[in-house]
């Protein structure tokens, strides 16, 4: 229009005559509804367009003519959410909903200039993994109904189908019947709501896991340490009965999820699979160390009479402790935590290096100043051990400075020490905010 207006006041400008000439014949052509089609030849004989043909689909505006270059990138908005890939990635697919040219299309938005699809973004994510990598990683806390309608709604279940034809052979056949069913029963231990008899089986190894931790914590009480490490006592063999079928459930739980697990690779790699482990390898070391029949993990550490098993004893002690960590398995809530402070952990590098710094720098300086006087800034260590728990504003008053320049200094040191912990806990502290709402939604 406001070209248009340059032309009534009777501009000269051949420029402004042509864009002019341009603006009255995409009104022409909008007014029809069928998108616009601009050629040199269009127009006015004096309208000049630019060497390349633009040609708009009729029943949306994206570009009718173009080709899904192997080096173009590709735009996808979900819900809000962007997500960047390549038309090559998406075309190796060509059964499902983005790797159809001739589908997606009707999903382009001029506006966004984007293909825009008001759909499931936590889904999503596993969508576009399947055609980044051709296997499907279910999305974690999400119902396996909806990640079961949105692969619907994107054509995977469709290509799924095509590659199932693709198998005749008795013994395809039978891998494939293999697989399905180690998918199963993946899915059984994986997601508690797939069933049932899957939720059953949770709620089990809930149970399990609170009376391991029970007998951990019991077992340290003096009036029931005799219950659990002398054969004569009442309750040992009932109480050592127990400890077996929970370590026999934790030991038949583990291998079933190695065996069905989709790579060998990406068992070991999974946090909670290594805490498996931990968690039941102390009961048989020390069934070994102490000899099968008549010994447990929990046998009092001053029968032992090798010191070597000794050792090796107290260390898988420490690592029953680790079976608490198994709760985080059946908690969404602690799951998304967990994913945030993993997300934060650049934030979290960067508090431990300042809190180095700081340490190091005030303790060596406190040091220096006390060491004269007072016997326990013996160590440039101890003053660090000091300017931790000052900063921290713990306070044990295990030593503190008496000399008046290391009061004043010491002072300096707490007041300074909130500001060095306050500037990256709020970073912390915002960043674990989005990525908790996020991960919620």
């Amino acid at each position: 229009n406001e070209y248009k207006s340059y032309l009534r006041m009777g501009s000269s400008n051949k420029y402004l005559r042509n864009l002019a000439n341009v603006s009255r014949l995409m009104d022409s052509q909008n007014k029809k509804n069928k998108g616009w089609i601009l050629s040199p030849t269009d127009g006015p004989p004096h309208t000049q367009i630019a060497d390349s043909t633009l040609v708009l689909d009729d029943k949306n505006d994206e570009p009718a003519n173009h080709t899904s270059s192997d080096d173009d990138l590709v735009t996808i908005n979900v819900s809000g959410t962007e997500f960047v890939t390549t038309y090559t990635c998406l075309n190796r697919y060509p059964n499902t909903l983005l790797g159809s040219e001739e589908q997606r299309r009707r999903y382009f938005s001029p506006k966004l200039n984007a293909y825009f699809f008001n759909r499931h973004r936590p889904c999503f994510d596993s969508i576009l993994h399947f055609y980044q990598t051709g296997k499907e990683a279910p999305p974690l806390n999400v119902d396996p109904d909806v990640y079961a309608k949105e692969k619907e709604f994107f054509g995977l279940k469709r290509e799924r189908e095509e590659k199932n034809k693709i198998i005749t052979n008795e013994e395809e056949l039978a891998g494939s019947c293999i697989r399905h069913t180690r998918a199963k029963i993946h899915q059984f231990l994986q997601d508690p709501r797939s069933s049932q008899p899957a939720a059953f089986w949770h709620g089990l190894d809930i149970f399990f896991i609170c009376i391991s931790i029970c007998f951990l914590i019991v077992e340290s009480e003096p009036r029931f340490v005799e219950q659990f490490t002398s054969k004569k006592a009442k309750y040992f063999y009932v109480l050592f009965s127990i400890n077996c079928i929970i370590m026999g459930f934790f030991t038949f739980d583990f291998i079933i999820r190695l065996l069905t697990w989709p790579s060998p690779i990406d068992f070991w790699k999974n946090f909670f699979n290594v805490l498996d482990i931990l968690s039941i390898m102390p009961f048989y070391v020390g069934l070994l160390a102490n000899g099968v029949g008549n010994a447990q993990l929990e046998e009092d550490m001053n029968t032992v009479s090798n010191k070597q098993h000794y050792v090796v004893l107290r260390v898988c002690r420490i690592f029953r402790i680790v079976r608490i960590f198994k709760f985080v398995r059946h908690s969404r809530d602690l799951l998304i935590i967990m994913k945030a402070v993993s997300n934060a952990k650049r934030e979290l590098v960067l508090l431990v290096l300042l809190l180095f710094i700081f340490v190091i720098t005030f303790g060596s300086i406190m040091y220096y100043i006390e060491s004269g006087s007072n016997k326990d800034f013996d160590s440039i260590m101890k003053s660090c051990w000091w300017v931790i728990v000052t900063i921290t504003t713990v306070g044990y008053g295990d030593m503190y400075p008496s000399s008046v320049g290391g009061k004043f200094f010491g002072a300096f040191v707490l007041t300074l020490g909130i500001v060095f912990l306050a500037l990256p806990m709020t970073i912390i502290v915002s960043k674990f905010s989005f990525v908790y709402e996020r991960e919620k939604m």
